[in-house]
């Protein structure tokens, strides 16, 4: 991996700022003593990883949805991350906001993933603008929460990669088949009362049962578990804020036969 170059330190340093940096120094050396004094066991870390993905609360949250360019967008999400780079072990992971110019309007923030005991790192130093797209354009950000917030959301995409990089491809590969298995079986539930549960969950947020099946291509009799499952994901994508509901589900088109009806009524 090819990292940036570092900038030259400054000529004279802080008390303060000396200690910070002895003392992040002697934390980073004791972490990586630890880790290969106290190795990983493999075959324990994938029984654990196969139990955890087992588990609907965490299959459910495992994936994320979101457009982009006309298109949707799916995948493994930072929460599966997080929870399979736990159990693997010896891994240190995080973001760390750099620098922000609020001139400019935008922070460099780092991302990064680091298994301790193979002394394997991946990590990307990225720009966030502090912008926001909105249905009328793209809206500058000046809140501090807002700011933080956007930070914080492409922080966890960029970490997410970073993590899935890090680790095994056959642990991660493991890991998202079985959660895909976990969520088409569903939580102890039959596929119709999954359907019946998804559509009282969609008609709260003004998401109606026609919108549902021109998603799917099929009306709700034709439904299967792989129909069901894209919904849960795409529910959780919504109410994470990962897209918006008409993004995920656009309005209902009045056809034209329909508005001719609409005339051929009789008025009162």
């Amino acid at each position: 991996m090819n990292f940036p170059a570092q900038p030259q330190p400054a000529s004279r340093i802080g008390q303060s700022t000396a200690i910070e940096m002895s003392r992040a120094e002697a934390e980073v050396k004791a972490a990586v003593f630890i880790a290969q004094q106290s190795p990983r066991n493999i075959e324990a870390a994938q029984a654990e990883m196969r139990f955890a993905c087992s588990q609907y609360a965490l299959a459910e949250k495992a994936f994320f949805s979101y457009p982009k360019a006309g298109e949707t967008i799916s995948g493994a999400s930072i929460h599966l991350a997080r929870e399979i780079a736990l159990i693997w072990g010896n891994v240190q992971h995080g973001t760390m906001e750099l620098s922000r110019d609020t001139t400019l309007g935008q922070s460099e923030i780092l991302a990064y993933a680091w298994d301790l005991q193979r002394n394997s790192r991946s990590s990307q130093i990225f720009i966030a603008p502090h912008i926001r797209d909105t249905k009328k354009g793209k809206k500058g950000l000046t809140d501090l929460r807002d700011v933080y917030e956007n930070n914080a959301n492409l922080g966890a995409r960029r970490l997410r990669e970073a993590i899935f990089a890090m680790l095994p491809a056959w642990y991660v590969a493991e890991a998202i088949q079985i959660c895909e298995d976990t969520l088409k079986r569903g939580n102890g539930q039959t596929v119709e009362q999954r359907a019946a549960e998804a559509i009282t969950n969609y008609a709260r947020v003004g998401v109606t049962q026609k919108r549902l099946e021109t998603k799917l291509g099929q009306p709700r009799a034709l439904w299967d578990e792989s129909d069901v499952t894209k919904l849960q994901i795409i529910f959780q994508s919504v109410a994470k804020g990962e897209m918006t509901r008409d993004e995920a589900f656009p309005p209902e088109r009045v056809t034209a036969a329909e508005i001719h009806g609409q005339r051929q009524q009789p008025t009162e």
